[in-house]
């Protein structure tokens, strides 16, 4: 049972891949691909904005607490020379503190900076690809285009393609069919006439010898008709008898001669 399963769900991967295959586009396919890329150019922009936004922050924090020092230490000469000098401990010592945050920070703004150029150099290389990659996508695209256009217009010139094909399909059942009716026709009027088959546009009861008989009696009617006319015929218009007449008495005339 196992194995049917496996076979059924084989069978219907093969079947989804073709559906995929045939409903898939290129052109959409790399317009994809450029978006996603486009996407990622930006979250890096974004992520060296925003170390160059920490880095500017440690930069006013480091010029503040240069201020401080600077401060702190005119306290601590001003305080001694009045005799303070408490004061000028006590200044001395907040000097030192300060000293130390700014140590801290100029390390962590270091470290940023170094983030910075590296991201900025990622964010460069990066656009570069996107770039080319814009080219060579444009570039499939009008290629994809083109072939396309070609193969539709080879699959209609030579008839393979599937609306041609389904014309060419139409014309050879309709050719078909035509001559199978003209080859039936055919043989319907052969039929017919060798008496095989009787003509049903002819009066009932008409069979061949009745249209034999009205032949004959046609051909007589016409003999008739012949002899009537030329016994209308004036007799100067009768050369043809009286020749034939005068051809029967000339032999023996002649015979008298001799």
């Amino acid at each position: 049972m196992s194995s049917i399963t496996r076979r059924i769900a084989a069978l219907f991967r093969i079947k989804a891949n073709k559906a995929l295959d045939k409903a898939e586009d290129p052109r959409e396919v790399l317009d994809h691909s450029y978006e996603q890329q486009l996407r990622m150019l930006q979250r890096v922009r974004r992520g060296v904005a925003d170390v160059a936004t920490s880095r500017k922050r440690v930069d006013l924090q480091l010029n503040q607490l240069e201020q401080s020092t600077g401060k702190l230490q005119d306290q601590a000469q001003r305080a001694l020379a009045v005799g303070r000098e408490d004061l000028a401990r006590e200044a001395l010592i907040r000097r030192t503190a300060v000293a130390s945050q700014i140590t801290d920070l100029q390390t962590q703004q270091q470290s940023l900076r170094a983030q910075e150029e590296k991201l900025t150099l990622a964010a460069q290389r990066l656009q570069g690809k996107v770039d080319s990659f814009r080219t060579r996508k444009e570039t499939l695209k009008a290629t994809y285009t083109a072939a396309e256009a070609q193969t539709r217009i080879t699959e209609a010139v030579t008839g393979i393609g599937e609306e041609m094909g389904d014309v060419g399909l139409a014309m050879q059942r309709a050719q078909d069919k035509t001559e199978q009716l003209q080859a039936r026709a055919g043989a319907l009027d052969e039929l017919i006439a060798s008496g095989a088959l009787e003509d049903a546009t002819l009066p009932a009861g008409r069979d061949d010898i009745q249209a034999e008989l009205e032949r004959v009696s046609a051909g007589q009617d016409v003999e008739i008709e012949l002899a009537r006319m030329r016994e209308q015929l004036p007799a100067s218009a009768a050369p043809p008898a009286v020749e034939a007449g005068e051809s029967s008495k000339n032999p023996p005339d002649q015979e008298t001669t001799k």
